[in-house]
C-alpha cells in the first residue's frame, strides 16, 4: 500500500456535537472531515507510540500517561463524530487512473484512529461516561464503512479491521456497558451505512491493472511513433517501477510478457484484454453465499494458477482470503447483535436472530476458565479460516481472553 500525505497547517475550532446532531452542518463530505480529524492527530513521539500501542493495556488499571496521551485526540475525534453525521456521500476524491501508483492517504490513519477508540472507550468506560464510549465506537464504525466507497480492495479490508478492532472492544468490555448503552450500540450498529462489499471491489481492480496498462501501452505507443524497442524500453522502465517490490527479483517477467505476443502495441492490448473473462468471473464467485463459495473458488484458484496468460497470476489478488475475511466478518457482526439480544430479551430474543450461515440461532454455551464463569461464547455454522466462527461476550472483569479467531478462550499474556 502506497501512502502519501501533504500534511497543512491550521487552525481551527471544533464543533461540540449533542445527541440531536442539531449545532453542526450535515452537507460536508465525510472525506474532508477525516481528512482535516487526521491532520489534528496529535505529533507523538515514538517513545509516547510505543507507550500506547505495543502496552498490553486489557490487564493493566488506569495509567495517567496514558489518559493525558488520548486526552490528545480530543479535537480529532470530534470531527470523527461530525463525520458520521453527515448526509451526503462520502467521496475521498482518489485518482484511480495511476493504477498501482494511486496513492491512498487515508487508509493507515484510518486505521490508526481504530487502535485510538478502543484506549478511549475503555476510559471513557472506567469513567462511567457511557454516552462517549457509544458515540465514539460508532463513529469509528461508521469511519470504516465510509473507508470502503472508493471500491479498492485494500480499503475494504481496512474496513473488515476497523469493525473487527470495535466488535471485539465491544465483546472483551460486554460487562462495562449498561443494558441501555448495549441497546443503543445495537439500534446504532444496524443504522450505519452499508458496508463496501469485497465483489465491488473488482471493479476497481480491473481499472486500476489491467485498463491501466493497456492505458500505458497506448500512451507509450503514441510517443514512441511506432518504434517497438523505444515502446518495450517505456514498458520495461514502468515496469520495474509500478509493478515491482523493492525486493522482488522476478525482473524477467516482462521479457516473458513481451514474448508472449508479437511485441506489437495491438498484440500486448490483444493479450491483456484475455483477462476480461476472469474479471467478470471473480466478481460473480465474490457474491455467491459461502456454500456456493467454498465449491466455486478452488475452481476459480485453479484457473488462475494456470492460466496460459502470465498477467492472470501477477494480477490478481488473493480474493479467497478476502472473502472469508468478510464471511468472517458478517459472522461476528450478526453474533454481536445476537448476544446484545440476549443480554437484553433472554433466550427467545437471542433465538429470534438467526445465524446467518446456519439454518438456525447461533450456538450458545458458557464460558469457564479456570473454574470462573466469565460470560457466554457463541459459535456460527461458518467455518473458515482454519476455525469455526465464534464470539465471547465477558460478563465478568478477569484476566484477558482472545474473544474470537482460533485462539478464542486462550488467555492473553
Amino acid at each position: 500500500m502506497r501512502l502519501k500525505h501533504t500534511l497543512a497547517v491550521f487552525a481551527m475550532t471544533a464543533l461540540p456535537l449533542s445527541g440531536g446532531g442539531a449545532n453542526f452542518r450535515t452537507d460536508i463530505n465525510p472525506a474532508l472531515l477525516y481528512h482535516q480529524a487526521f491532520l489534528l492527530a496529535p505529533d507523538l513521539s515514538q517513545d509516547d507510540r510505543t507507550f500506547l500501542f505495543v502496552t498490553q493495556w486489557r490487564s493493566q488499571a488506569p495509567d495517567p500517561r496514558c489518559v493525558n496521551l488520548i486526552t490528545k485526540y480530543d479535537n480529532m475525534f470530534k470531527l470523527i463524530r461530525q463525520a458520521a453525521h453527515a448526509q451526503v456521500p462520502c467521496d475521498w476524491g482518489l485518482d484511480i487512473t495511476d493504477g498501482p501508483e494511486a496513492l491512498l492517504p487515508g487508509l493507515a490513519r484510518a486505521k490508526n484512529a481504530a487502535q485510538v477508540v478502543w484506549l478511549r472507550a475503555r476510559q471513557h468506560l472506567i469513567d462511567g461516561k457511557q454516552e462517549a464510549a457509544r458515540d465514539e465506537l460508532l463513529a469509528v464504525i461508521v469511519m470504516a464503512r465510509n473507508t470502503s466507497r472508493d471500491g479498492v480492495l485494500i480499503s475494504a479490508l481496512v474496513q473488515i479491521a476497523i469493525e473487527n478492532i470495535v466488535t471485539s472492544f465491544i465483546a472483551e468490555n460486554f460487562y462495562r456497558f449498561t443494558p441501555q448503552t448495549l441497546q443503543e450500540l445495537a439500534a446504532g450498529l444496524e443504522a450505519t451505512p452499508a458496508r463496501g462489499p469485497v465483489r465491488q471491489c473488482m471493479a476497481v481492480e480491473k481499472y486500476s491493472f489491467c485498463d491501466w496498462l493497456i492505458r500505458k501501452i497506448q500512451e507509450f505507443d503514441a510517443t514512441s511513433g511506432g518504434n517497438h524497442p523505444v515502446l518495450h524500453a517505456k514498458l520495461r522502465e514502468m515496469w520495474g517501477k509500478s509493478l515491482f517490490d523493492p525486493e522482488d527479483k522476478d525482473r524477467a517477467f516482462l521479457d516473458q510478457f513481451l514474448q508472449a505476443t508479437d511485441g506489437t502495441a495491438n498484440g500486448l492490448i490483444t493479450y491483456v484484454r484475455q483477462l476480461e473473462p476472469l474479471y467478470a468471473e471473480a466478481t460473480e464467485i465474490l457474491g455467491l453465499p459461502w456454500a456456493e463459495f467454498q465449491v466455486r473458488q478452488p475452481e476459480f484458484a485453479k484457473k488462475v494458477e494456470g492460466h496460459p496468460n502470465l498477467l492472470a497470476a501477477k494480477f490478481f489478488p488473493a480474493l479467497e482470503k478476502a472473502r472469508e475475511r468478510e464471511f468472517a466478518i458478517l459472522a461476528k457482526l450478526a453474533m454481536l447483535q445476537a448476544a446484545i439480544r440476549h443480554k437484553l430479551g433472554g433466550e427467545a430474543a437471542f433465538k429470534a436472530l438467526p445465524d446467518p450461515f446456519g439454518d438456525g440461532p447461533f450456538g450458545f454455551e458458557r464460558f469457564v476458565l479456570d473454574g470462573i464463569d466469565r460470560g457466554f461464547k457463541l459459535t456460527s455454522k461458518l467455518n473458515c479460516r482454519d476455525h469455526i466462527a465464534g464470539l465471547i461476550l465477558i460478563e465478568t472483569p478477569g484476566p484477558a481472553v482472545r474473544v474470537d479467531s482460533k485462539y478464542i478462550g486462550q488467555m492473553i499474556p
